[in-house]
Formats: C-alpha cells, structure tokens, sequence
C-alpha cells in the first residue's frame, strides 16, 4: 500500500457540526526514520470532546487546527518498525486521529494484550472512556457503601463504567438515558439499581422515585435540564465529578434553577480532564482489565464501518443516536 486516507477537519461548525466540515485525503505512506514505526489503525473512537476541539476558543486543550488530521484515540497493528522497543504484529493504542494509518517514534504509545481483552474494548471500558469513569468516580465521588450514585448518559461509553464500579463498591447506582431502550439495557444487563429516561417527561419525579434517598454522588456527563433535576436531589456534603456537557456542545445552554443547592447542600463539584492525571492511569487500567478479562464489567459499542463514516458517527453521537461506545472500524 502506497498511499493511506486521512480526514482532515476543513472548516469550523456554524451550528451544528456538518459533513462538510470535514474533508478525505489521501497521502503517501511515508518512509520510516530511524526509531519510527508504522502503525494500520484498526479502530479509531468517536468521542463527544471532539466538538469542543472544533471550537476555536480557550479551553483545557489547543483547538482543532483547519487542514489538520482530526483528533482522536486510535488502536491498531504495527507493520513496520525501526523501534527497538516495538516488533511488527505487536498491537498499540495511541493518538494517530481519523487516519487509516500512524507513524510515531513510540511516544504516548501503549503496547496492548488482546489474549483476554478484544482490541476494541482498549478505546472504551478499558481506554480513555473506562478511566473517565474510573478517576470520576473513585478520586472525586470516593462513594461509600450504601451511598446513592447517579450517572447522567448511563448507556454511554463512560457512564456504563461509572455506574457498574459504583455497583461493585455496594452502592445504589441509578442511571439517566435516553429512551427505554437503552434505559431497560442499564438496569437489566448492566446491573443498575434503576435507570430515568430524561425522554419521557417526567425527569424530577422519575429521579425521586429512583434515588429516593436522594444523592450522594453525581457523575455528570450532560448538564442542561439533566443537570439541574439532579442539583435538586442532592444530599448533603455530596460530590459532583463534571466530565462532560454534551447537552450545550452544539446549542445554547441551559440556565440552571438549582445552583443555591450547592451552597445549602454544601456541595462539592470538580471539573476535571483525565489526561492530566496519567499517574493514576496504570492503577485504573489494571482494575478495568481484570474486570473486563473476569467478564464482570460489560460494555457495549456502536461501531460505524470505514473512515468516510467518520464524519456521521460523531454527529450521530453528538444527537445522541449511538448505543454504547462509538467506534469506527477502519479495516474490511
């Protein structure tokens, strides 16, 4: 193969994001340095913070540059090496973005084992969405047994993982989701206490039914009206891990109406962007391999073939239409 194909982002959204934002390429296979190798993605993920990088605006990262390679997370094979440290046929995840293929001189590269765990599953419950989940919920929530964990976007790559650790750590975990579809996969095969469909209309009173006691620990991953229900049934002294806002990604946000809760319940809430806390990354991941390799966390994934997919699988997601881990499969 001479020549590979790339998606470069063209222009920004104005609005919402639209294929036309995006433009294929094909390139050259470039000729490998000294300490380089050639990696053939197999799976590139799809992920909501893509639509903050098209943004050109001050935020934990630099934005998406125009007639750059689109960011994102990316597992695939070695083919060629001129890296001691790496042996073709050996499998790595890393950072290549929407592209058919990667070159690096190892850097940021992690050497997968896919005797027990499937390729896949190293860009979900056992990548950057499972050690979301992991850090949010162990170093910011820090639930205690009995407690009472709520997970906005609970069918959803990191909100699947938050609520079944939370469940292995004996606590009440109650899942947020869009329709009952994927509200009835949360409760029945993921193992949640109870899941809320915000699609139903009747987003207060469900929560109250389903978190009785109230909350204890809310892991955030929409905002908006979502947000705002579970502000309002927070207990005292509970914690909120903020991790994501998909609701406001492509439109205007929501006022929240509750805000005085955090100062009377005595609230704590923190932001945070897994990235910046690698060192906690090796402790996370060994949890969420044995888990995955023991079949006691499940997942599930919606998996768009072929790269010119690309752009539709993260409007689809942004929209919400996915079930489980967004990925594209970049192999026949």
């Amino acid at each position: 193969m001479s020549t590979y194909q790339q998606i470069v982002l063209a222009s920004r959204p104005q609005g919402h994001v639209s294929p036309g934002n995006f433009r294929l390429e094909r390139v050259p296979v470039p000729v490998l340095q000294p300490g380089q190798l050639l990696v053939r993605n197999h799976y590139l993920s799809v992920d909501p913070y893509m639509r903050m990088r098209m943004e050109d605006v001050k935020s934990y990262a630099e934005p998406q540059a125009i007639n750059a390679v689109m960011v994102g997370g990316t597992v695939g094979e070695v083919i060629e090496s001129n890296n001691p440290r790496f042996k073709v046929g050996e499998f790595v995840a890393g950072g290549f973005g929407w592209s058919e293929m990667g070159v690096s001189d190892g850097t940021g590269l992690r050497r997968l084992d896919t005797s027990r765990i499937p390729l896949s599953a190293y860009l979900g419950a056992a990548g950057m969405p499972g050690m979301t989940a992991w850090y949010g919920l162990t170093q910011i929530i820090a639930p205690k047994a009995g407690e009472t964990v709520v997970v906005s976007a609970a069918s959803g790559a990191v909100g699947s993982v938050v609520g079944q650790l939370a469940r292995l750590r004996g606590c009440r975990a109650v899942g947020i989701a869009g329709g009952p579809d994927k509200c009835r996969y949360v409760v029945e095969e993921l193992g949640f206490d109870a899941c809320v469909d915000y699609k139903a209309g009747r987003l207060v009173q469900d929560l109250q039914e389903a978190a009785p006691a109230g909350i204890d620990g809310l892991f955030e991953n929409v905002g908006g009206e979502v947000f705002d229900a579970c502000l309002g049934r927070m207990n005292p002294f509970g914690r909120i891990a903020l991790c994501g806002l998909i609701s406001a990604y492509e439109g205007e946000a929501v006022m929240l109406r509750n805000v005085r809760n955090l100062l009377t319940m005595r609230l704590s809430l923190r932001g945070f962007i897994v990235s910046e806390h690698m060192d906690l990354w090796p402790q996370g991941l060994a949890e969420l391999g044995a888990l995955l390799a023991e079949g006691k966390l499940k997942y599930r994934e919606s998996v768009a073939q072929g790269l010119r997919s690309a752009p539709e699988a993260l409007i689809g997601l942004l929209r919400g239409k996915n079930f489980g881990k967004q990925l594209v499969r970049l192999i026949d």
